[in-house]
C-alpha cells in the first residue's frame, strides 16, 4: 500500500502551508540540545522551503552537534544558530518543530514569546505545549517530526528530493531507534520507504550519525555503565554519568545518546533512567520503558514530557537528592502497576 493522507489530513497541511508566503523571513528553531527529529526535520523543511522563493533560517538554542552538521552541508548560510535572537528579532514567521513548549527553548523563549509574529508548530509529542498563536501541525502518533514533515510536503504537492529525504530520513531513523521502537508503525516504514526512493543512502546515514564517535565517547559510556544498578524487584535499573566525565573526555552531552539503552536492555526492567548533572544544583533525568509502563506520564509530575517509551526531565536539587526523589517516585509508580510482588508494595 503506497504512502496517501487523508482527506482531513492533507487539508490540514494545506491550512498550515498557507503561512508560508513566497520573500517572508522564516525562523526555524527545536529544543535545547537538539537531536535527529530536530535538527533533520528542520534541515528537511529549510530545503523545501527554500524551493518556494522563501528565505529560510536555522535559529536553535544551542549548537548542532558535530555528528549532524552533514544535514546542513548543502544549506550554506542557513544555519544561523550563533546568531538566533538576532534573526528571530528579523522573523516574519517562527516555526517550532519537535516541541511545542517555549520552555525548552532555553535562552530563545523570551525572544519568541515577545516578537509578536506568528509562532507555526510541527510536533508528534503528546499535548499541545504552550506556544504564542500560529498555524499547528501536530499527530502524537507520529513515529517522528520529520514524518509530518513529509506528510506536508505529500499534502501540497512539494517535491521531495534527495535533499529534503535525507533530513527527512534522519530524523525517522533516530526517533525510532533505527526502526526497533513501539512507535515505528507501518506508516513509518511507508514514509521511509519514499525517502529511500528519493535517493537516500542508508549506509552513508548510519556512517554520518553513528559512526563518527569520537573517542571519549565509548569511554563516557565505559564510566557511565559502571555505575548501572539494577532492583528486579521493581523492574528499575538506572545509570549516572560521573560528574565532571563530559568535560573531562572531551565529548557533549549528544554523546550520551544511547547509554540509556543499555539498563533497558535488561531482562525484566521496565523503566530505565540516566542521571546527569547539566549544572551546580540542577539535574536531567532521560527515562526509557518497556512494555506498558509510560514514562512520560512519570516524567509530566516532575515538569517533563516526551513519549509513552521515552520522556525526560530536570530538576533542581544535588545529584543525590534528585536521584533519591526520582527513584523513589518510580518505585512507586511500578508498583502500582501491580507486576511485582505485593511484599513489596
Amino acid at each position: 500500500m503506497p504512502f496517501s493522507l487523508s482527506p482531513d489530513r492533507a487539508q490540514a497541511a494545506k491550512e498550515f502551508a498557507a503561512a508560508f508566503v513566497p520573500g517572508q523571513r522564516v525562523c526555524l528553531t527545536t529544543h535545547v540540545n537538539p537531536d535527529g527529529d530536530g535538527l533533520g526535520s528542520e534541515a528537511g523543511l529549510a530545503h523545501l522551503l527554500k524551493a518556494r522563493n522563501i528565505d529560510v533560517v536555522v535559529t536553535n538554542p544551542t549548537p548542532t552537534p558535530p555528528r549532524f552538521g552533514f544535514l546542513f552541508d548543502d544549506l550554506p548560510g542557513v544555519d544561523r544558530t550563533a546568531e538566533a535572537i538576532k534573526e528571530l528579532r528579523r522573523a516574519d514567521l517562527i516555526v517550532v518543530l519537535d516541541i511545542a513548549d517555549l520552555g525548552r527553548l532555553g535562552m530563545l523563549g523570551e525572544t519568541v514569546r515577545s516578537r509578536g509574529v506568528p509562532v507555526a508548530c510541527i510536533d508528534h509529542h503528546v499535548g499541545t505545549g504552550v506556544l504564542p498563536e500560529g498555524p499547528r501541525y501536530l499527530d502524537s502518533d507520529a513515529a517522528a517530526t520529520g514524518e509530518l514533515v513529509f506528510e506536508l510536503a505529500i499534502g501540497n504537492g512539494w517535491r521531495v528530493d534527495q535533499s529534503v529525504a535525507r533530513g527527512l530520513y534522519v530524523a525517522i531513523l533516530t526517533d525510532t531507534g533505527g526502526f526497533r521502537f513501539s512507535n515505528t508503525r507501518p506508516r513509518t516504514l511507508r514514509v521511509a520507504a519514499e525517502l529511500l526512493e528519493a535517493g537516500v543512502d542508508p549506509e552513508d546515514i548510519y556512517t554520518e550519525v553513528y559512526a563518527r564517535a569520537p573517542e571519549g565517547r565509548p569511554r563516557l559510556f565505559a564510566e557511565a555503565l559502571q555505575t548501572l544498578v539494577v532492583e528486579p524487584d521493581y523492574g528499575l535499573a538506572w545509570v549516572t554519568v560521573p560528574p565532571g566525565a563530559i568535560e573531562r573526555l572531551g565529548v557533549s552531552s549528544d554523546d550520551l545518546d544511547g547509554v540509556v539503552e543499555f539498563p533497558r536492555s535488561i531482562e525484566g526492567v521496565r523503566m530505565a533512567l540516566l542521571f546527569r548533572e547539566v549544572s551546580q544544583g540542577r539535574v536531567k533525568v532521560s527515562l526509557r520503558s518497556i512494555g506498558p509502563v509510560d514514562v512520560a506520564s512519570f516524567a509530566k509530575r516532575f515538569g517533563g514530557g516526551g513519549h509513552t517509551k521515552a520522556a525526560g526531565l530536570a530538576l533542581t536539587g544535588s545529584l543525590a537528592e534528585v536521584q533519591a526523589t526520582v527513584l523513589t517516585a518510580a518505585r512507586e509508580y511500578l508498583g502500582l502497576d501491580g507486576d511485582r510482588d505485593s511484599a513489596h508494595g
